[in-house]
């Protein structure tokens, strides 16, 4: 490993994060109180997505890593996406 810059992250920090997990995890148990049909999945899928990109950036400095990190991750999501979706759309026309 060629570049060893060490990336501190202050308490401040960690501490809006756990402020923002929280959030989303609040409105995702409040949102299983509303019947919102199909959309009920998919809008519980967003807000797990969020959170998992937030643990993602600041608690695995994914935001302090190379560009083909970042890369190779977004492809890991978007392949993830697309397989979600197929699936929706297998379920859908059945």
């Amino acid at each position: 490993m060629k570049n060893k810059e060490s990336h501190i992250t202050g308490y401040p920090t960690y501490a809006y994060v756990l402020i923002i997990l929280l959030a989303l995890t609040t409105i995702s148990v409040a949102a299983t109180g509303y019947h919102l049909g199909a959309y009920t999945v998919a809008l519980a899928l967003l807000i797990a997505s969020i959170k998992v990109a937030t643990v993602i950036s600041y608690f695995m400095h994914l935001r302090s890593e190379s560009l083909f990190l970042k890369v190779a991750v977004s492809g890991v999501f978007l392949i993830f996406t697309l397989v979600i979706i197929i699936t929706f759309f297998d379920y859908l026309f059945r």
